[in-house]
């Protein structure tokens, strides 16, 4: 009866429109009713799922990412990746790719990424004579790399979603992502060159030379080095994972004030208010759905799903094709940081049932939160690709299918190849 009032009342108010956070917490405290326990127990709940030292990275992350947005980051990449495959057939949509792929890597965050990059390059593309719905899912599908970088913040929530289940480092979440980005930039990569083929896109100039290439990748050294910084100290053991933030966030306002000096003070203080805004709805959701994930434990639910899957089927290769098609629906629903805290407790432990390991679940995880965002009715980085080049949704999705393709060959590396994701973790234990 209770399991039946908190998935009836979670669904029926995420139909209403109520933010995800509030439709959590409702639907635990119905929860709470129904079952005839003390209501305080939902906001104890809450109070301590927020309360975790590790935490402290995340308003340290999200805080780097936007004052690299904010700082002017984000030309100097573009002008590197133009200079490296701008002269190919198709050459802006492959310097968006690369761009983006570079800038999610300083900022760690795919909304950040298709606002700074997707600012430029959109109304760039457009006007070099590039179809708009193309200049947008180049965007918007090479910004979701973002999600597998050292800098993302959604790796720590996936690390303390994993809590009581089973062991998952930070460290080892960031290196078992990496190449999984390589190869989510490369299918980017094919997808953007093919369509530019099929519409057949010109070539823009000629290779400017290995002189041009060094002086631009010099020029964006010193925002890039804030990857190099945070995986070099923490394997160094100079730094802990979670000091790593506050690592990023010193070395971002070092490059943007004293190196570029292209912070205004305007723009610092935008960064400031977005990355609290941002820290607030992420720590709220935490919190709330600690609550959501006690009743989940408390019901089972993990392993009622489970057994309703083994009815389906025995195999791993389905019953892990099963976790991510219910995962992508899911994530089509929710938001990134909300789908990791309420998913996690319940597809990893049969993931995990089946032979997979908590890493490769994680970027897993990871792969399916960021189809979701471009993915209606949430969409998020979708959203605003489709604003910034003045595109609706509907146009975008006619013609989407070679990106999410590049995305699913991916997704689907990631799941039935182990090493892709544990080959480097292994590596250097």
């Amino acid at each position: 009866m209770e399991l039946t009032v908190l998935a009836v009342s979670f669904t029926v108010l995420l139909l209403l429109g109520m933010p995800v956070a509030f439709a959590i917490g409702l639907a635990s405290v119905a929860t709470i009713v129904a079952a005839g326990l003390p209501v305080p127990v939902v906001f104890q709940k809450m109070v301590g799922g927020m309360q975790v030292f590790s935490f402290l990275a995340i308003p340290f992350f999200v805080f780097a990412g936007e004052l690299m947005l904010y700082g002017g980051i984000a030309e100097r990449i573009i002008r590197f990746a133009n200079s490296l495959v701008g002269h190919v057939r198709g050459g802006l949509g492959m310097s968006n790719v690369l761009g983006c792929t570079i800038f999610g890597g300083v900022a760690g965050s795919p909304m950040a990424d298709v606002s700074a990059i997707g600012s430029v390059m959109i109304p760039l593309m457009k006007k070099q004579g590039y179809d708009t719905d193309y200049a947008v899912n180049v965007t918007t599908h090479a910004a979701l790399v973002g999600a597998l970088m050292p800098t993302s913040h959604n790796m720590i929530i996936f690390t303390l979603a994993t809590a009581g289940i089973a062991s998952v480092s930070v460290l080892g979440l960031i290196l078992a992502g990496l190449v999984p980005a390589v190869i989510l930039t490369l299918c980017n990569l094919a997808a953007a060159y093919w369509v530019a083929v099929r519409r057949g896109y010109p070539v823009h100039g000629a290779f400017p030379g290995w002189g041009i290439v060094l002086s631009s990748f010099l020029a964006a050294l010193p925002g890039l080095l804030v990857v190099a910084i945070i995986l070099g100290g923490i394997l160094s053991g100079a730094f802990t994972a979670t000091e790593s933030a506050s690592i990023a966030v010193a070395w971002a306002l070092l490059i943007t004030t004293l190196v570029y000096r292209s912070l205004s003070r305007e723009n610092f203080l935008r960064a400031c208010a977005k990355a609290c805004k941002t820290t607030g709805v992420v720590l709220l959701l935490i919190g709330i759905s600690n609550a959501f994930g006690y009743f989940l434990a408390l019901y089972e639910v993990p392993q009622k799903t489970g057994e309703l899957m083994k009815l389906v089927s025995d195999s791993p290769w389905v019953i892990f094709l099963m976790i991510n098609l219910l995962l992508f629906v899911l994530g089509t629903f929710l938001d990134m940081a909300a789908t990791i805290l309420v998913c996690t407790p319940i597809f990893m432990p049969i993931a995990m049932q089946y032979g997979m390991d908590p890493l490769q679940f994680g970027i897993l995880m990871l792969i399916n939160c960021a189809l979701g965002l471009n993915t209606p009715p949430v969409g998020t980085v979708q959203f605003v690709g489709c604003a910034i080049g003045g595109i609706s949704v509907g146009q975008v999705m006619r013609t989407i299918a070679p990106f999410y393709a590049a995305l699913g060959a991916t997704l689907l590396a990631v799941t039935y190849v182990p090493a892709f994701s544990l080959w480097l973790p292994n590596l250097l234990k």
